[in-house]
């Protein structure tokens, strides 16, 4: 099995079976069923928000470790916990509230291994998590998934989050980067 579906069936199982936390696989490996599929190295997720921050990072960090020496003060200014499960680096975003209640009711679940799910970010979801983050690679996996996804998009619903972030951050670039990639 891949390293990295089988670290992120550790990550269902810790986070959705045993915390009854809502989660998200996003980044590289949900490219693989959005977009144009490419290697990577780690796993991306968003957990939902409905532990105190402090409490989130302790039950994950007792369980799986931290890949920083200060994992709260990391958490608390970034909103993100990184891990090593399985060998593989996991980086665990922790789902903004509003925002989240979208991204959670449009999971899709796939089998990955006979028995075994988990929960991929719509492909909407997986080109705003990109157009927040913005690094080349990222310009480049938002127009594989427009390439691949084509009308099938609500790029009405994208437009709508990347504005709403776009202007709670002052940052006109976040939204330019989706659309540069839709007048392609």
């Amino acid at each position: 099995m891949n390293p990295q579906i089988k670290a992120a069936l550790a990550m269902h199982d810790f986070f959705f079976e045993n915390l009854k936390l809502n989660y998200a696989v996003i980044g590289g490996i949900a490219l693989q069923f959005w977009g144009e599929p490419r290697f990577t190295h780690d796993l991306d997720i968003t957990v939902q928000d409905r532990l105190d921050l402090a409490e989130l990072v302790k039950v994950t960090t007792e369980t799986f470790g931290s890949r920083v020496s200060d994992p709260n003060a990391f958490a608390k200014e970034t909103r993100m916990l990184l891990l090593n499960v399985e060998d593989v680096d996991v980086d665990v975003a922790v789902a903004l509230r509003g925002y989240e209640d979208s991204l959670f009711e449009r999971v899709q679940s796939y089998e990955v291994e006979q028995g075994k799910r988990l929960n991929i970010c719509s492909a909407e979801d997986l080109i705003i998590h990109k157009a927040l983050a913005g690094r080349p690679q990222d310009i480049t996996d938002i127009q594989g998934v427009i390439d691949r996804q084509g009308d099938s998009l609500d790029v009405q619903y994208i437009r709508s989050w990347l504005s709403e972030f776009s202007n709670a951050l002052a940052d006109t670039e976040i939204l330019d980067r989706f659309e540069r990639s839709v007048r392609k």
